[in-house]
C-alpha cells in the first residue's frame, strides 16, 4: 500500500538519535534549546517554544494569550479537531468561521461579514485560530487588518505549512499573529516522532508557554517569590501541564530539519506533476495564492460530483490498486461532540461542500509510484 503521507527518515536521523540515546541526558537536555533557536532562525521569530505535541501547543497557546470561560474564539471548521478542541479545553465558547473553496483556508469576506455581525451584537472573539490547510498559507495580511481593530487575538495553525512562505516571508516569521503552531507529527513536512513548537516575537508570551510546558513550576531565582531559595529550590506559581518535548524527539527534529528545504522543493515537484497530469480531469485542485509558496504537507484533489464516479467509489478505488487516500476533512462543527453545542450540517455549507468532494492522494518525498498513481487516477476518471 503506497501511504497518503509517511516520515522519509536516513541515517543521519538515526545516528541522531543514538547518539541521544547514549548520552547523558535523554530530556530536559541541550537537544531541545538547540531545536528551539535552529526552528526560530529558520522562520526567523524571535522565540520559539518545543512542547510535546501541535496539540499541545496550540493548548498552551491559547492558555498563554488568557483565553477562558468567559471568553469566546473561532477558527475553521475545516480542519483537525485539535484545533477546536483547544478552545474547548480552556473553557472557551467556541464559533467558526467558513472556508474558501479554492485553498481550503479561511475565507476573508466571511471572516469581515461575521466580525460585523459579531460586533453588532457585542460577541467579538478574543482569539481567532488560523489553519494553513494542505501548506498554503491563509491571507495573514488581510486577517490581521480586519483582527486588530477589535484587539482580537491570532493564532496560525501551521501544522502543514513549515517550510513554506507568505509575501516572501517564512511561515511562523509571525509578522501578522501573535504566535504559529506547527507540527512534527511523522506523516508532517519534517518529523520528531511526535511533537509541536510555538513560535513568536513575543517573549513574554514566550516566558508564559515556557512555563506552561512544565507544570507552571519557576526555577529561574529572579521570578521567585522567595527571594533566599536553598540550591534545590523551585516554585509552582501556576498550574501547567506536563506538555515537554523529549530530547531523544529534538534530536530527531533537528536533523530532519536540516533537510527541510529539500524535502519542501521535492513536494513541490510532486504537485507540480499532479498538476500538470491531472489537469485533463473532471477535478479541482487547490489554487496557491501569488506570493505564497506552499510546502504541500497534504494535496488534495475535490472531484466533480456530476460524473460517473463518485468520491466514496473513488476512495475505494484506489484502496483496492494499493493506493493510500484520505479525506481531510470531516467538518469540526459536525462531530457528534461538537453538535452537541449546538452545531449542525448546513451551519458552514462551503467546507461541507468541500468535505463531501474531497481527497487527499499520496505526496511525500520517498514516494516512488507517483505515475502509477496517476496512471491509476486517469484511468478511473
Amino acid at each position: 500500500m503506497i501511504p497518503y503521507g509517511r516520515q522519509s527518515l536516513d541515517d543521519d536521523d538515526i545516528n541522531a538519535v543514538v547518539d541521544t540515546l547514549k548520552s547523558d541526558f535523554l530530556t530536559q537536555g541541550s537537544k531541545i534549546p538547540a531545536f528551539e533557536l535552529a526552528i526560530a532562525n529558520y522562520v526567523t521569530a524571535n522565540h520559539a517554544v518545543a512542547l510535546s505535541s501541535a496539540t499541545a501547543a496550540l493548548h498552551i497557546a491559547c492558555l498563554a494569550l488568557e483565553l477562558s470561560e468567559t471568553d469566546i474564539a473561532w477558527t475553521v471548521p475545516l480542519t483537525f479537531v485539535a484545533s477546536a478542541n483547544a478552545i474547548r479545553y480552556c473553557g472557551a465558547t467556541i464559533d467558526f468561521v467558513d472556508i474558501n473553496l479554492d485553498t481550503g483556508c479561511i475565507c476573508i469576506d466571511a471572516l469581515a461579514k461575521k466580525l460585523q455581525e459579531a460586533k453588532e451584537s457585542e460577541k467579538l472573539p478574543k482569539l481567532l485560530i488560523v489553519v494553513h490547510y494542505s501548506g498554503i498559507s491563509c491571507d495573514m495580511k488581510a486577517i490581521a487588518e480586519l483582527c486588530h481593530p477589535y484587539q482580537i487575538k491570532i493564532i496560525e495553525d501551521a501544522s502543514h505549512a513549515i517550510g513554506g512562505s507568505y509575501k516572501n516571508k517564512p511561515v511562523g516569521c509571525c509578522e501578522y499573529s501573535d504566535c504559529t503552531i506547527f507540527s512534527f507529527h511523522p506523516v508532517k513536512i519534517i518529523t520528531s516522532g511526535e511533537g509541536g513548537m510555538i513560535t513568536t516575537n513575543n517573549a513574554p508570551l514566550a516566558e508564559k508557554c515556557q512555563l506552561l510546558r512544565s507544570h507552571g513550576i519557576h526555577k529561574n531565582i529572579k521570578s521567585m517569590c522567595n527571594k533566599n531559595p536553598e540550591p534545590w529550590f523551585y516554585e509552582q506559581q501556576s498550574l501547567g501541564f506536563n506538555y515537554r518535548m523529549s530530547d531523544i524527539h529534538a534530536a530527531l527534529g533537528l536533523s530532519q530539519l536540516r533537510k527541510l528545504k529539500t524535502s519542501v522543493h521535492i513536494r513541490n515537484q510532486q504537485a507540480q506533476q499532479y498538476k500538470d497530469a491531472l489537469a485533463h480531469l473532471p477535478v479541482k485542485l487547490l489554487q496557491v495564492p501569488e506570493r505564497t509558496y506552499s510546502s504541500w504537507h497534504l494535496f488534495v484533489i475535490r472531484i466533480d460530483p456530476n460524473q460517473a464516479i463518485n468520491r466514496s467509489k473513488l476512495y475505494q478505488l484506489l484502496i483496492d490498486a494499493g493506493i493510500g487516500c484520505q479525506v481531510h476533512y470531516i467538518p469540526v462543527h459536525t462531530h457528534p461532540y461538537y453538535q452537541e453545542l449546538g452545531f449542525a450540517w448546513g451551519d458552514f455549507p462551503i467546507a461541507e461542500q468541500f468535505y463531501q468532494n474531497c481527497i487527499s492522494i499520496p505526496i511525500f518525498p520517498a514516494l516512488k509510484k507517483q505515475q502509477f498513481v496517476i496512471k491509476t487516477l486517469c484511468d478511473l476518471l
